[in-house]
């Protein structure tokens, strides 16, 4: 009776070996296919979104290059109009004095 004892309980240790949850099986190909449908949508709206943003982004670094060239027109301008002040101004202060000269050269021999 011991024996017998003895090997149901070694059969049941060893059953109980063998009898633990299988290891989780590998994804199913469809599951699989699945899965790959979707990573690949997720990359093209991830490429969509990066192609949108970057487009936006040329766009605006547009604009500001229209301003900055905008704002370059109108300092060059202004430079152009206070050169043209300054041109002016000296020519006047030119004349003044080749008649100021004039006029002393004339007083001066007309005193002689």
């Amino acid at each position: 009776m011991k024996k017998t004892i003895a090997t149901l309980i070694a059969g049941l240790f060893a059953t109980a070996a063998f009898a633990q949850a299988p290891a989780p099986a590998a994804t199913t190909p469809a599951a699989a296919k699945v899965e790959a449908k979707q990573e690949k949508q997720a990359a093209k709206a991830e490429v969509k979104e990066t192609k949108a943003a970057v487009k936006a982004d040329v766009k605006e670094a547009k604009k500001e290059a229209k301003a900055d060239v905008k704002e370059a027109k109108a300092d060059a301008k202004a430079d152009v109009k206070e050169a043209k002040a300054d041109a002016k101004h000296a020519n006047a202060e030119h004349k003044a004095e080749v008649k100021a000269e004039h006029k002393a050269t004339t007083v001066a021999a007309a005193t002689k």
